[in-house]
């Protein structure tokens, strides 16, 4: 029996053409398909001519949600899809009615991505000439186009159509694609027609160059490093030679882990895979880079030999990385086990009536005392950095760059706690008092 092909097709404002687009998806040849359509808050008609069309074919579903971008459509659509295979087409677009079946025979030879050969209508004509595909190439620049077939289960494994907005959220997808490992295969047939309109993304997101250089770096290091050896730079064709004067120092590897799942994405990177966390910190300006690169010591060199020191007092370490451009730091990266603490100081802060809060209070003031008693300096010892287990038993303390150590430990100890109350810093002083 033949796989179910789903075909997922993101809906935003595209009535002049949806009509074209979805006529061609349910001319295929290959049986069995479905189309799904998600409507992302249209403006125009073409929600209702989407509707429209699905009465007369039974094989097409069509879901409506507020506006949230093109990513989020495609997410939504391929969660609501039944098939092993998917088959993005954008709602402007249109497909050879023998594309599927050639996609799905190539599929079965066991390839990751599926692709073909396209031609422009719309506002540009004539052949869409994209390079053969390598890893080093698509680390520079994107050669797949959306209306290519992958697996539902790889889409989940990848971590789905990013919902940032980084512009390139195509670019982005297939890298977090072909990551996982697998060939991908262009069918020499013409199987897309791809529409070109004044105002496609595809021209304002080259107003975007460097804000999609960023984005690529932050999500795929790990894919940078392995096929250019180092980040995508702005002028990304000269990108693997300009790598070549990076100096890497690590205490271990760190290739598995530059693709976990972002947890956390502020002021740094937080990234967690196989129970291992990862902060990756801000790169820092020129002045500080060469002070840190010439001088001083990263914050991941500190972080790891911190907690070294701390022991049980803090998550597990196993490694940290810099990266060093003409000795200039440039990179960072500190890596430690999961903590077993599902809690922060700021939970009791924010919910008075915590279990046990007041024995938790005092638990955490004998912890503040132990750390005083080691000679630990944590000049940013507040609600954030502060973790705990439901009983007590397990207090950590994390973001350990901003740890110094000392004989005669300076300053009051619960000075960036008080938000507690007075009550709260009763406990706390009562703990600490008892070590």
């Amino acid at each position: 029996m033949k796989p179910l092909v789903s075909v997922i097709v993101p809906l935003y404002n595209a009535a002049p053409y949806i009509g074209e687009a979805l006529e061609s998806i349910v001319s295929s040849g290959y049986r069995p398909i479905e189309v799904v359509v998600v409507d992302d808050g249209s403006t125009d008609e073409g929600l209702s001519i989407a509707r429209s069309f699905a009465k007369t074919h039974p094989e097409v579903r069509v879901f409506h949600q507020p506006n949230a971008g093109v990513s989020a459509a495609r997410n939504r659509a391929i969660r609501e899809a039944q098939g092993e295979y998917i088959l993005p087409v954008d709602a402007d677009d249109k497909i050879d009615s023998e594309y599927i079946g050639q996609a799905v025979e190539a599929m079965q030879e066991g390839v990751r991505i599926v692709g073909c050969r396209a031609r422009f209508i719309g506002s540009k004509e004539g052949e869409w000439k994209l390079p053969p595909f390598s890893h080093e190439r698509l680390a520079r620049q994107n050669m797949i186009h959306i209306s290519s077939l992958f697996r539902k289960a790889d889409w989940a494994r990848a971590g789905g159509f990013c919902e940032e907005d980084i512009y390139r959220e195509d670019w982005d997808f297939w890298i977090s694609m072909m990551a996982l490992g697998g060939e991908y295969k262009r069918l020499e047939t013409t199987g897309l027609y791809y529409r070109v309109l004044p105002h496609s993304r595809r021209h304002t997101a080259k107003a975007q160059k460097r804000a999609i250089v960023d984005a690529i770096n932050r999500r795929h290091a790990g894919y940078m490093e392995k096929y250019l050896g180092g980040p995508l730079h702005y002028h990304r064709s000269w990108s693997k030679f300009l790598n070549r004067f990076r100096r890497v120092r690590q205490t271990g590897d760190f290739s598995r882990w530059q693709e976990g799942r972002i947890i956390d994405n502020r002021r740094n990177i937080l990234r967690l895979t196989d129970g291992v966390v990862v902060k990756q910190f801000r790169t820092p300006g020129l002045l500080k880079g060469i002070w840190y690169g010439w001088f001083g010591t990263s914050k991941a060199q500190r972080s790891y030999e911190n907690a070294l020191r701390l022991g049980e007092l803090t998550p597990a370490p196993i490694a940290y990385r810099e990266v060093r451009v003409f000795g200039i730091l440039r990179e960072s990266w500190y890596a430690c086990r999961q903590s077993g603490c599902p809690f922060t100081f700021n939970d009791l802060i924010e919910h008075p009536d915590f279990p046990n809060r007041d024995q938790l209070l005092q638990a955490i003031g004998r912890f503040t005392a132990q750390l005083r008693k080691k000679g630990v300096w944590h000049r940013d010892y507040s609600g954030g950095n502060i973790l705990f287990n439901e009983d007590g038993s397990k207090i950590e303390v994390i973001d350990l760059n901003r740890i110094r150590w000392r004989q005669r430990v300076p300053g009051d100890p619960f000075g960036r706690l008080k938000r507690i109350g007075d009550e709260g810093l009763k406990q706390l002083k009562e703990g600490y008092e008892q070590v």
